[in-house]
């Protein structure tokens, strides 16, 4: 299966490098370029692609608004959006993911780090690199955002023992491999917790079940299992 790949960003050198990196890899292709967060959206519904590579500062609705109208369009519901800037910090980082993005990427990773995270989050999983995981753990672990709805309490309460852990662990930036570890199962028996309690918390991918579980209360600071 090809996955196909839009990307939005306002640089022609970033969009003509991402895409001979792209249409060389086997299994992957270009099938549209935007200029601006508005061409993204159109592109998107035109395209229907399996992900879109968004840049944050484009003219015209920024990536961060291309990714809220992308991902809030049900019918755009199998596409995924990873974010690729220059600006990893703390309040990019949740407002991507807020918006529903999928992924978040410095510019300086390398090629390789590059197509990898587009595999991963084709796969539906969610990615974030080092700096914006800690940016964003951070941030919601020193200031988690207050009154959060009993709808997403009574979520929560709707997860077994062991969703709850395993959410938890995957909050804090664990890996599927690495909480396995430390639970001693298998790395199977994650992703089905980790699938299960997806569908209860209606998260449309893991870096949304990231999010919820900040702002659900389930992760934050002094939190214990």
């Amino acid at each position: 299966m090809t996955i196909r790949v839009l990307l939005a960003d306002d640089q022609a050198l970033f969009r003509a490098t991402f895409r001979m990196l792209i249409d060389a890899t086997p299994g992957m292709t270009v099938v549209g370029e935007a200029v601006n967060g508005k061409e993204a959206v159109q592109l998107a519904s035109a395209q229907h692609p399996d992900i879109v590579v968004m840049d944050i500062r484009m003219p015209d609705s920024d990536g961060l608004a291309a990714t809220a109208a992308i991902c809030g369009n049900a019918d755009l519901s199998d596409v995924r959006v990873l974010i690729l800037t220059t600006f990893e910090n703390d309040k990019h980082v949740a407002q991507a993911l807020r918006a529903g993005a999928s992924g978040f990427l410095g510019k300086g990773v390398t090629p390789e780090e590059f197509l990898a995270a587009i595999h991963t989050v084709a796969a539906g999983e969610e990615l974030l690199s080092p700096k914006a995981t800690r940016a964003l753990i951070t941030r919601f672990l020193a200031a988690p955002e207050p009154g959060s709805p009993p709808a997403a309490v009574a979520a929560v309460a709707s997860l077994t023992q062991r969703e709850r852990e395993v959410t938890a662990l995957a909050a804090q930036g664990m890996s599927n491999t690495e909480i396995a570890e430390l639970l001693v199962v298998s790395p199977l028996t994650v992703r089905s917790h980790i699938q299960r309690a997806m569908g209860k918390l209606e998260a449309r991918d893991r870096a949304q079940l990231v999010v919820f579980a900040y702002q659900s209360g389930l992760v934050s600071t002094g939190f214990t299992f």
